[in-house]
């Protein structure tokens, strides 16, 4: 296992944890809500929203290249954030490594 595949795991695992302590707390709403009560959360709101649109076109343009399905990624991407991207990552890894076991 890759030192790669295995911070990503880590990454993933522990913002899974985070995330779902906050949807507990506050649900899926109270998550988003605060963005819009002041122009600094707004600001980093928005800056999250362009960080995850640029990574959905990195990983459509990435998997393309690699004959992978990028779309259900973009998709948990879109309601999920970073997760998306995370997965995207983890398989990516993943494909990599058994390539290279070959």
């Amino acid at each position: 296992m890759s030192t790669n595949l295995i911070l990503l795991l880590l990454v993933t695992v522990a913002f899974g944890v985070l995330t779902g302590i906050a949807l507990a707390d506050v649900g899926y709403t109270g998550i988003i809500e605060p963005h819009f009560q002041a122009w600094g959360a707004a600001q980093v709101f928005f800056d999250l929203v362009i960080v995850a649109a640029l990574g959905c076109i990195w990983m459509v343009k990435d998997a393309r290249s690699r004959g992978r399905n990028p779309w259900p990624f973009v998709a948990l991407t879109l309601v999920g954030g970073c997760f998306g991207i995370l997965f995207y990552l983890i398989g990516r890894e993943l494909q990599t490594s058994g390539e290279q076991a070959e």
